[in-house]
């Protein structure tokens, strides 16, 4: 190639390289965007924010770090069935192509009904103007691969109705969006805080910021044991015990005598510095204390409101409370802190081929969602019950969601379209808003988002694979709960992969990696019913569409146990 070949070339690169830039830039505006309508849209049910506690002596608390988001300009107020489709709407628009269109005669306002499946509980029919489960109309119907993950086998297409009842389901919710919507979801609907006393306060959220009610020391003190001492030496030593923490008298130290000091002693007024024990010489006869190395005026002693001032502020809203919290509260002068509380989650395992004990045979297969899911949501700061194993019944599992009263629900398998997948038609049956129905992601695509009528909690649906399950808890479970327990965002960060790592055509993939000095690693075993991979991570890499060669820096997400935060009481109990 001639010179002029390889510059023109060149020149091409990094047009291409800039137009690739402002592509990214623009889908980035435009899933903010979508996120911004979608919770707009559905704010007509707000829950409580945070609220101080009533009766005397009780502080306001402040405002969450993330305000909820603002509604739009005045309109009439929609129903919550044209609020869930529009939101759906808008969350889907930022990932839905070209290709995506209605299908005819299918409306936000006339989503399709799910048949009851034979053998289930018959739902009651609803009055035409109850709310329905509503999706959006954006995008092609999920794949057959895509919706097996749904149940941890696997439904073959063979296993399904040859017309669908959720075959009109709509396209994903591009990844980085689905995970924006249920983050800001969360926020805009927080937990009511509570004073807590110090020990019940470990792993909450701080909904008012701590401030110092004294000054850090409140006196000044000694930094170690050894003499307090008067002006220049050689000093005489003073008679008496000396003095301790805790007690000491308040008689100044008069000019060219030292005192016995022990660390965190009151130092006597007058005091100049402290000479540490070892580099004194005491002269018992004389009752003269020389100094081994030159004295400094201030040497040795902590003067007062040397950590802070009182009214300075230690630690912002939205902090979570770890063990150094406790203490620096504590040394503060606090006796309560006012948090908010760990959001309440239930945890509901569907499917009658799961197993709880032994090794699986018939067709049967052992559970790992329920012994993997309740330690794991606790470790991000959740409280959570005993997982209940509903088996594949609409019935059990309808009364289940109508009677929780957590903060998040979380379900696991059943929310593809097979002939036993109940998810969708129970939340339809009892008029849930489906905000996210599917997400651009592998493994993990069949996951959903949605909010029980009248302002009640949320559900979330995850996939019955495992990994695919743990997709699920990342991309929506775990910015839900965040949001809720007034946690603040997690910093993004990137890193190296050491390898080429395959992505899917259009989907971001999840791929768990093992950190390796200022790289990561592709861990293998990374398919949907696999947890060996998992296992053995510290983290999930954020693989884009068309994957990446090795050394390209892609987006990192640590897994709760491999970081410092958030902290809960032995990260898992």
């Amino acid at each position: 190639m001639t010179a002029h070949g390889r510059e023109a070339a060149s020149a091409d690169g990094e047009r291409s390289a800039e137009e690739e830039r402002a592509a990214e830039e623009e889908r980035a505006a435009e899933e903010e965007r979508a996120v911004d309508q979608a919770l707009a849209l559905v704010g007509h049910q707000p829950r409580a924010g945070h609220r101080p506690p009533e009766g005397p002596g009780a502080t306001p608390s402040k405002p969450p770090p993330s305000s909820p988001v603002s509604p739009p300009a005045p309109v009439s107020p929609p129903s919550p069935s044209s609020s869930a489709a529009a939101a759906a709407a808008a969350a889907d628009s930022a990932s839905a192509g070209p290709e995506s269109r209605p299908e005819p005669g299918l409306t936000p306002s006339s989503p399709a009904r799910s048949a009851p499946t034979p053998g289930a509980t018959p739902p009651s029919s609803p009055a035409p103007s109850s709310p329905a489960l509503v999706v959006s109309p954006l995008a092609a119907p999920a794949s057959a691969a895509d919706s097996a993950s749904s149940r941890p086998h696997g439904a073959s297409s063979a296993d399904r109705p040859a017309s669908s009842p959720h075959a009109h389901r709509t396209g994903a919710t591009a990844w980085h969006a689905a995970r924006a919507l249920a983050e800001r979801l969360g926020r805009a609907a927080p937990l009511t805080a509570h004073r807590l006393p110090l020990d019940r306060a470990l792993g909450h959220v701080l909904a008012e910021a701590v401030v110092a009610l004294t000054d850090l020391p409140s006196f000044d003190t000694s930094a170690m044991d050894g003499w307090a001492v008067a002006g220049p030496g050689p000093w005489t030593v003073k008679e008496g015990e000396g003095l301790l923490a805790g007690r000491g008298s308040t008689e100044p130290l008069p000019d060219g005598q030292a005192l016995r000091i022990a660390t965190g002693a009151r130092l006597p007024a007058d005091a100049t510095a402290v000479i540490r024990s070892e580099h004194a010489h005491c002269d018992e006869a004389r009752r003269l204390l020389y100094a081994g190395r030159e004295v400094v005026q201030g040497q040795d002693i902590r003067p007062r409101g040397q950590e802070c001032r009182s009214g300075d502020e230690l630690l912002p809203a939205g902090t979570v409370v770890t063990p150094p919290v406790l203490g620096l509260a504590a040394a503060a002068g606090y006796d309560a802190l006012l948090a908010v509380p760990r959001p309440r989650v239930d945890v509901l395992v569907l499917g009658d081929e799961l197993l709880t004990a032994g090794l699986p045979h018939d067709g049967l297969i052992r559970d790992a969602l329920g012994p993997m899911l309740a330690p794991w949501l606790r470790a991000l700061g959740a409280e959570v019950g005993e997982p209940r194993r509903l088996g594949d019944d609409a019935g059990a599992l309808r009364r289940a969601l109508v009677s929780s009263d957590a903060d998040l629900i979380l379900t696991t398998g059943g929310t593809a379209a097979g002939p036993v997948d109940h998810v969708h038609p129970v939340l339809a049956e009892i008029g849930a808003d489906l905000l996210v129905d599917g997400v651009a992601v592998r493994p993990g695509h069949p996951m959903l988002l949605a909010r029980l009528a009248e302002g009640g909690p949320c559900l979330v649906g995850l996939p019955g694979n495992p990994l695919a399950a743990v997709s699920g808890l990342l991309t929506l479970a775990e910015p839900l709960l965040r949001g809720i327990a007034g946690r603040p965002t997690q910093d993004r960060y990137r890193a190296p992969v050491r390898q080429e790592v395959h992505g899917h055509p259009h989907d971001t993939r999840l791929i768990p990696v093992l950190h390796r000095e200022d790289s990561v690693v592709p861990l293998h075993y990374n398919g949907p019913a696999m947890l060996r991979g998992i296992a053995a991570a510290d983290g999930l890499a954020v693989v884009p569409p068309g994957g990446v060669r090795s050394g390209t820096e892609v987006e990192i997400l640590d897994l709760p146990w491999a970081s410092a935060s958030p902290w809960t009481e032995g990260c898992f109990t």
